[in-house]
């Protein structure tokens, strides 16, 4: 009867280690992996810039009203013989770059 006390006690023990064992294996600090860099996307201080040029309430927030008129402005300025379309001169003297290629391209 004691040997049986004894084993059952042994299996008892390697199942708390166990059970530990993986609490601490998933306790432990994970690898951080870097995201990747959307070359694309405006970094914080381009946005507060955007932010500053386009919030004419200075509410902190961009209504649509306020972007239109900034949009607005932004064409009339890129418009430079006032034909009322952008071509692909105009357009490519801005600083807009698309963040995705354009589709069946």
């Amino acid at each position: 009867m004691f040997k049986i006390q004894k084993l059952t006690l042994l299996v008892m023990s390697v199942a708390v280690l166990f059970l530990l064992a993986s609490f601490v294996g998933n306790a432990a600090p994970q690898k951080a992996t870097p995201k990747p860099v959307d070359k694309a996307a405006l970094t914080e201080e381009e946005v507060k810039n955007l932010i500053l040029m386009m919030d004419t309430d200075r509410n902190g927030k961009i209504s649509k009203a306020e972007f239109m008129n900034f949009m607005s402005t932004e064409f009339d300025r890129l418009d430079k013989d006032k034909s009322g379309e952008l071509d692909v001169k105009e357009l490519a003297q801005s600083a807009f770059r698309p963040s995705h290629p354009p589709v069946g391209k």
